[in-house]
């Protein structure tokens, strides 16, 4: 779908967007169908994702990346229903995950395990003891301790484990502070000065194989020099092990690609590609990177209906139906997403509104806006760039129904995860019957 009405545009559209999203006869299409007809079927807020600009941008990246011969593991924190995930897996992409459910809907997805790359600091036992029986590829380590649990873990369990330790680089991504994630401090990772020792006696341990090492910086990067910076580290960590007899077969190099959240231009995963191969394509290691945000923000909106106006001082409130319950960013990081109209109107002045949900905390609001048509009650907008971190970071908070999600590929759409409703919510929470608590007595 191509941008044939401009002039109705409220805010442009990212180049990642532009052939999925645009304005036909003043209705806001996603692909070939119109959001107004999708939202006639399916009731407020819902998330809509299109599935030919998660397959652009898949396929951008990986023409880019291919000097590099770098995998690509999805990160599926971002986005984490099944028909997502299968959908990128069958373009090619493996999955890195960070919990043992996201390793069970990567494997409800299709994913071979053999794609699957195990990230997180607090990995529970039964989670690593359903990885190893899974044979995923592998698990990257985030602290001696881990380690320790994942050697015993594969000893129970008459497994191998093949491990990856992440470094922590001691390097500033320069992005938001709750998602930064290697500085020294941080909870992810490593210290790199004390990589060698751990990895060295881990290579003589039984039940491990010692893959290599990972690094993740950060999310949502929009400068491209830490890259250098951290690669530059890991490589100069793998030419000093290497020193010492010690094979590193793999590099991680972790995600974070950021997405222009104002729909500009985001980074240039051109030039990206370059840094991997200027700082470790030398070295003959094999590479992956996980982008999770980069793949599927552009290709979501949460799409809501204006309930109330209100005055407030000298701005209008508007009150939608989603709330900070769908839609976490705003109040967890002060994030601002760009907001269109489903349906453009005849005035083309700007209004400026305040846009908040119907959840009792005050930090349940969206953010000012100044460039939009005219409001009404009844009318839906979009919120655009919603596809990562948006669904995945849901709940029923305020007993909210859970957030439906559709997908649109072509001239149909589908839903792919049904709004949970308070019936829903309430079956799970049918009490079992009491059980006894047996006090031992102790000796005095």
């Amino acid at each position: 779908m191509t941008n044939q009405n401009n002039q109705e545009q409220t805010t442009p559209l990212t180049a990642l967007q532009h052939d999925s999203f645009g304005y036909l006869n003043g209705e806001l299409f996603v692909e070939g169908l119109s959001l107004a007809e999708i939202a006639d079927k399916v009731p407020t807020p819902f998330y809509c994702y299109s599935a030919a600009s998660i397959r652009n941008a898949y396929t951008l990246l990986s023409d880019r990346l291919e000097p590099t011969g770098a995998s690509i593991c999805f990160a599926v924190k971002a986005s984490s229903n099944i028909s997502v995930l299968r959908l990128l897996s069958e373009l090619g992409s493996g999955m890195d995950i960070v919990s043992g459910g996201e390793l069970e809907r990567a494997l409800a997805a299709g994913v071979s395990p053999s794609k699957i790359v195990f990230s997180g600091v607090g990995k529970t036992r039964a989670e690593i003891a359903r990885a190893l029986k899974a044979g995923i590829q592998q698990i990257n380590v985030e602290s001696c301790a881990e380690l320790e649990v994942i050697r015993d873990v594969a000893r129970n369990t008459g497994c191998r484990a093949s491990v990856v330790f992440r470094v922590n680089p001691d390097v500033d991504a320069q992005t938001h502070a709750k998602i930064s994630t290697g500085k020294k401090g941080d909870k992810f990772g490593i210290a790199i000065e004390d990589i060698p020792d751990i990895y060295a006696k881990a290579a003589e341990a039984t039940g491990l194989d010692v893959a290599g090492l990972a690094v993740h910086i950060g999310s949502q990067l929009l400068d491209l020099s830490p890259y250098r910076a951290a690669y530059h580290r890991l490589a100069t960590l793998v030419e000093a092990l290497r020193s010492k007899g010690l094979s590193v077969p793999r590099l991680d190099l972790g995600g974070g690609l950021g997405i222009d959240y104002h729909l500009g231009v985001g980074p240039d995963v051109g030039e990206y590609s370059i840094i991997i191969q200027e700082t470790v394509g030398h070295l003959g290691c094999e590479l992956t990177v996980e982008p999770g945000r980069w793949l599927v923000g552009p290709a979501g909106m949460l799409v809501t209906e204006v309930l109330y106006l209100k005055e407030t001082g000298d701005r209008v409130t508007a009150i939608v139906d989603a709330a900070m319950n769908d839609l976490m960013r705003p109040a967890l990081y002060g994030a601002i997403h760009p907001v269109l109209p489903i349906k453009s109107c005849d005035d083309h002045a700007p209004y400026a509104y305040n846009i908040v949900g119907p959840v009792c905390e005050t930090s349940d609001a969206f953010g000012s806006y100044c460039n939009l048509p005219k409001l009404h009650s009844g009318d839906r907008i979009a919120f655009a760039c919603a596809g990562a971190y948006g669904a995945s970071m849901a709940s029923s908070y305020n007993s909210r129904d859970l957030v439906a999600e559709v997908l649109v590929d072509g001239d149909r759409f589908r839903l792919i995860r049904r709004r949970q409703t308070i019936d829903d919510l309430l079956a799970l929470e049918k009490p079992t019957p009491m059980e006894h608590a047996f006090l031992r007595s102790r000796d005095c």
